[in-house]
């Protein structure tokens, strides 16, 4: 299915959040110094909290038009499809880069391919395969062309691999078991679900024993329920829209639009960007049409 200009705009959308929610969780775990302040647990508690909370309203709404079955799978899509990644990828910053864990995030659509195709049974163009392959080595590419210092840190790196894993499972589940359930009801339904769990985590990891009232404690807080409403709830929203409108693979390809607003943001924080990783950008747009290229 060809991508139509509406499909695009909400494609480069959640490039933009999702893109921003990496520097958004170091934010969240360090001030602007650098000092460590909310731990990762906090942080990824506070984002399902928030996201649960903002959305109270559009699920009491839809209970009722949910059947008791379909429950099981919508706690299960909230779980591996949000909950569960945002501990990894937070445990996963606290040692690497934000840049990084924005780059590594491109595999999930290998993962959609190969879930896609050994569990739900789906078909995949050969095209498609070799444009989320060329898409992949952009990724690469663009990690080797940072040099990172923190390589020792790198076995953290396999939290985020963890996660992609996890968002290929729930991409599948969603484009094959809840397609006929309302985007704003998939997100608002799963988020609420688990805001016991992450007031659960909260509590036991001692966040309400902080001294939550001063500033680096608000800001910390504030980045992680902003975190939480953006970079969770209405990108959730919006993202299984596009799975909808177009494909569960097309949908996952917006991981590879992350490293660009990840690089933007560091232009903004002063970093340089190398012609090597112009290259890498343009090898990663073109994995992205091919695979939607008819």
């Amino acid at each position: 299915m060809k991508a139509k200009s509406t499909d695009w705009i909400i494609f480069i959308g959640i490039c933009f959040i999702w893109g921003s929610s990496f520097i958004l969780m170091k934010r969240g775990m360090f001030d602007s110094a650098g000092n460590a302040t909310l731990s990762a647990f906090h942080v990824a508690a506070l984002r399902m909290l928030s996201a649960g909370v903002i959305l109270v309203p559009v699920a009491v709404k839809s209970f009722r038009n949910i059947p008791v079955r379909r429950f099981g799978l919508l706690i299960l899509s909230g779980l591996i499809g949000s909950f569960f990644p945002a501990f990894l990828f937070c445990i996963a910053e606290t040692k690497i880069s934000s840049a990084l864990a924005g780059t590594l995030n491109a595999v999930t659509p290998i993962f959609v391919i190969i879930i896609g195709a050994v569990f739900f049974h789906n078909k995949v163009a050969v095209q498609k395969v070799i444009g989320v392959v060329v898409g992949l080595i952009g990724s690469i590419l663009l990690f080797l062309s940072h040099g990172y210092e923190d390589m020792g840190y790198t076995g953290y790196a396999f939290f985020v691999l963890l996660a992609t894993i996890m968002y290929g499972v729930n991409v599948n589940i969603v484009q094959r078991h809840l397609k006929d359930i309302p985007s704003v009801q998939i997100a608002a339904i799963g988020f609420s679900l688990l805001i016991p769990a992450s007031l659960f985590v909260l509590y036991f990891t001692g966040y309400f024993n902080l001294p939550l009232l001063k500033n680096e404690y608000l800001l910390s807080t504030f980045f992680s329920c902003l975190l939480g409403v953006m970079g969770t709830a209405f990108a959730s929203i919006i993202f299984y829209v596009l799975v909808k409108r177009t494909s569960a693979l097309f949908s996952s390809l917006v991981t590879y639009g992350i490293p660009f607003v990840a690089i933007g943001w560091g232009l903004l924080a002063g970093e340089t960007v190398t012609l090597i990783q112009v290259a890498c950008l343009a090898i990663i747009l073109l994995g992205v049409y091919l695979v939607n290229r008819q």
